[in-house]
């Protein structure tokens, strides 16, 4: 039997509407696996937020607090600008660096208006190199989801790939080899950076000269290619 067009109409509104209501609250189990071989990634700040939110994007000019994490690791400005905005904020999400191969699984209880997931951290030793997530819609249905991530070059700082101890905003240089395989007395990879926007990295060089050769990083150890991360959201 065919519907009438008032019943097909009521069914429809029906449908639209309940598309339209505010998402509830959703209960996340996040975990985030270090997929290279020996870059680390410094405390990982996770926000769950609204649709007009974004930590970064890519091919914008890195904001302050983006600079400040992608070349020493600093996530607070970016976790105040998210909070100011309504974000559900998770800061230092691995409890300290996040390792090579390693994962880490936190929690996250989203509310209703915040349906999109963000993520960054510095990963070491880089220039101004970072692993992203920028705003992922978020699942509502029960299950185990899994993405991969890229990293970013945040193009606020040359790739000179010299371990210097820097890491302030405009400093020069890699602040440190977590892993303490890096050499030492190399001339500079790279002086300028030619794309000054946030865009994919294009990797680490490094040689295999620890005494000198024109980077500090080992090629051997600390080359990537993206992925770089892997994310799996399971909605309870």
């Amino acid at each position: 039997m065919i519907k009438p067009i008032s019943t097909l109409l009521s069914l429809s509104a029906l449908a639209i509407s309940t598309l339209a209501l505010p998402a509830t609250a959703a209960n996340l189990d996040i975990k985030i696996t270090n997929l290279t071989n020996g870059i680390y990634f410094t405390p990982l700040m996770i926000a769950a937020h609204n649709a007009n939110t974004h930590l970064f994007q890519a091919g914008d000019v890195a904001s302050a607090n983006v600079q400040a994490m992608a070349e020493g690791g600093v996530t607070s400005g970016l976790a105040m600008f998210a909070q100011s905005m309504g974000a559900d904020v998770i800061e230092d999400a691995a409890n300290g660096l996040l390792g090579p191969t390693t994962s880490a699984t936190i929690n996250l209880t989203n509310s209703g208006s915040n349906n999109f997931l963000s993520l960054t951290a510095m990963m070491l030793p880089t220039n101004d190199g970072f692993v992203g997530l920028d705003s992922l819609q978020i699942p509502t249905a029960p299950g185990t989801y899994t993405y991969f991530l890229n990293a970013y070059d945040a193009g606020t700082e040359a790739n000179d790939e010299l371990i210097t101890g820097g890491g302030a905003i405009g400093v020069a240089g890699i602040p440190a080899d977590p892993g303490a395989d890096a050499g030492n007395g190399g001339t500079g990879v790279s002086m300028i950076d030619n794309n000054t926007h946030i865009h994919i990295h294009r990797g680490t060089l490094g040689d295999t000269d620890l005494n000198g050769g024109i980077s500090d990083l080992d090629s051997r150890i600390h080359r990537w290619l993206n992925p770089v991360a892997q994310i799996q959201i399971t909605i309870n």
